[in-house]
């Protein structure tokens, strides 16, 4: 039907190319939060879901403001804290203030029933930034972590706009992942969306290489994938997505899916990260993408946005949620 038509419009090894070569670009300057590259990425990001077919739906066109502050560890380096309202940024002392965006767009559900819930596809843009320099090289440009999800999320928009699932879908693209899931957490707390009509979450999360564990080029795997009906949709739809294969390695808790989980929404992340040893290091480069793999997990990974958009609400299984810890908020 419609939505195989639109689906077959889907992505190419040369568009994955062409938008990861983008954002994993030394310009972007290893994209840590809070700096000049990560607001020159949201910029990116923000121009590219306007073209897809997004409209804006942060509290200023695209952008959502995440207020930071950079704070002093005992050892001696920075960490990042999350205020209260952006209103606090006026309290910190300058050069301690550490603003930043989420960029957050939606795609209005075609189905006047439906439409008032909403299923959110995320991915984050930051990265670690300039580190030391290795073989005289000190960005870290974090083309699979996380790059590569963020491509996703953008090139999903442009497939679901061609012809709108039934649920509306939130395009969540966040900072501050890597320093204490910062922009998830301000979502969370300031959901541009109700949460309570939020039906499900998948983050996409280093999808920049095959995993043999998962099944080799094309295939990704979901976190807590029997957590939840969502496993279960996916195996009745022969979607090449398949439960986690390192239970061990709890990436369930470990990414940002896991925020908005202990809120309740039955959520996930999608990655084909196969422990590869360029994690957090600046050989996480554009040339080490395999975007054949890539533009294959991304029209995987749109069909089963699709199906989650167009089904049955998911639901948890019995155990499934996890529980939040006692100081979250």
């Amino acid at each position: 039907g419609q939505a195989a038509a639109a689906e077959g419009a889907g992505t190419s090894p040369e568009r994955v190319r062409g938008l990861l070569s983008t954002l994993a670009a030394d310009s972007m300057e290893g994209r840590r939060a809070a700096s000049p590259g990560s607001a020159r990425a949201a910029r990116w990001i923000a121009e590219r879901l306007a073209e897809a077919g997004a409209r804006p739906a942060g509290d200023s066109g695209f952008f959502q403001r995440v207020p930071m502050a950079r704070v002093q560890r005992p050892n001696g380096t920075t960490g990042y804290r999350l205020l209260d309202a952006v209103s606090d940024l006026d309290t910190v002392p300058a050069e301690r203030r550490a603003p930043d965006v989420n960029v957050v767009g939606v795609l209005p559900g075609s189905d006047p029933a439906l439409r008032d819930e909403y299923v959110v596809v995320g991915a984050h843009f930051d990265h670690i930034g300039i580190g030391r320099p290795v073989d005289g090289d000190s960005i870290n440009n974090g083309a699979d972590d996380d790059a590569s999800g963020v491509v996703a999320v953008l090139e999903i928009a442009r497939a679901l706009a061609q012809d709108p699932p039934r649920r509306s879908v939130v395009f969540l693209l966040t900072t501050g992942e890597e320093v204490g899931f910062t922009g998830i957490r301000w979502y969370v707390r300031n959901p541009t969306f109700p949460l309570e009509r939020t039906v499900a979450d998948v983050q996409i999360e280093m999808i920049g290489r095959p995993d043999s564990l998962a099944g080799g080029p094309g295939r990704a795997w979901l976190t807590g994938y029997d957590r939840s009906t969502v496993g279960e949709m996916l195996r009745a739809a022969g979607n090449p997505i398949v439960p986690d294969p390192r239970p061990a390695q709890n990436f369930f808790e470990r990414s940002d899916n896991v925020v908005f989980a202990w809120k309740g929404v039955p959520a996930h992340t999608l990655s084909s990260f196969g422990l590869h040893e360029d994690y957090h290091g600046v050989n996480d480069e554009v040339e080490r993408i395999d975007f054949g793999h890539m533009a294959r997990v991304i029209d995987a990974a749109a069909r089963a946005v699709r199906m989650v958009a167009d089904g049955p609400a998911p639901e948890w299984k019995p155990g499934g949620r996890p529980t939040p810890p006692p100081n979250f908020q």
